[in-house]
């Protein structure tokens, strides 16, 4: 149960009969809720890409303009605008089995009983297949908790910006170690709803913690006095429905509203090749190399679409 850094071979590679488990998030709820990585999403040409074009009113006043000043039009006020953006990054993984690995899928490892047989028909499907699902752990990963940044040179890594750094610049409540209460998520929604937020498609994504606690705030007994408990999967609001969503990668300490109808993957694709692919290396020896790869990034619209509470106490 380790990962091995390096070339997969007969040796650190056993084989073993009996059903594959793992106890580490395969699910990936925020990647799949807004399209996934079958490029369902939008397309770039460009590693930078807009988010939203913002443009603000003055704030509201009541007009004192009489009749002689009518006659005279007022100072003109144009209105102008500007750009928020986010990058694509780089999701990367190389895949390398020896043929003689390969070649040695009957040589079992373990408990060795009679008709016995080993759990990967393919090591080679095997290994790009867990390659593939580690790409959408940290693109999870990414889109709920990146931190943005753009390379000034070749050396440096872009990284695109995730939902909870997005909301820290706009509808956040710093908790500061408070339980997560039902006066918490009003004055969240309230936050939101006085700083122009749509709800068009809110869903509120917690961890495992906080899910029970919103079962907790929400919960009434069922009617049926020989069931018992309760699974919140919706809260009706005065400013939307919102749908709740139990996500393993999002922080224990913090709760995310965000609004999917303005979130989506964007995908910058290789020409030829495609936006995520795998592809063989160059031959140097015995052994299958190939490697994963693809750019993608996350349009999350502007930051006043969504919002968040950080800060909670985790137990």
């Amino acid at each position: 149960m380790t990962v091995i850094t390096g070339q997969g071979n007969s040796f650190n590679l056993p084989n073993y009969s009996g059903e594959l488990f793992t106890a580490d998030a395969e699910t990936t709820p925020f990647l799949t809720m807004i399209g996934g990585l079958t490029g369902g999403g939008l397309e770039t040409t460009n590693k930078e890409f807009s988010t939203a074009s913002l443009y603000d009113y003055p704030t509201p006043a009541q007009p004192a303009i009489s009749e002689q000043a009518s006659t005279t039009a007022p100072a003109a006020k144009t209105y102008a605008r500007s750009q928020e953006k986010n990058i694509t990054q780089i999701f990367q993984e190389k895949v390398s089995v020896t043929y003689r690995k390969m070649s040695n899928s009957g040589r079992l490892s373990g408990l060795n009983t009679a008709g016995a047989r080993g759990n990967t028909a393919s090591e080679k499907d095997f290994q790009i297949a867990r390659a593939l699902t580690k790409i959408a752990r940290d693109a999870e990963h990414t889109f709920l908790n990146g931190q943005y940044a753009a390379g000034a040179t070749v050396t440096d890594a872009d990284k695109t910006r995730g939902m909870f750094e997005l909301c820290s610049t706009g509808n956040t409540i710093a908790a500061a170690g408070a339980t997560l209460s039902k006066s918490l998520i009003q004055q969240l929604l309230r936050t939101m709803a006085t700083n122009g937020a749509m709800f068009s498609d809110p869903v509120l994504f917690v961890n495992a913690y906080n899910k029970q606690i919103i079962s907790d705030i929400y919960g009434y007994a069922p009617q049926d006095r020989n069931v018992g408990g309760v699974n919140i999967q919706q809260i009706e609001t005065d400013f939307a429905k919102i749908g709740i969503v139990w996500d393993r990668f999002v922080p224990a300490n913090s709760i995310g509203v965000f609004d999917l109808a303005y979130v989506a993957p964007v995908f910058q694709p290789v020409p030829d090749k495609g936006v995520l692919f795998y592809e063989e290396l160059a031959k140097s020896g015995a052994a299958e190399d190939g490697h994963i790869y693809g750019e993608i990034g996350l349009d999350h619209g502007p930051s006043f679409l969504h919002g968040s509470i950080t800060g909670l106490a985790v137990s």
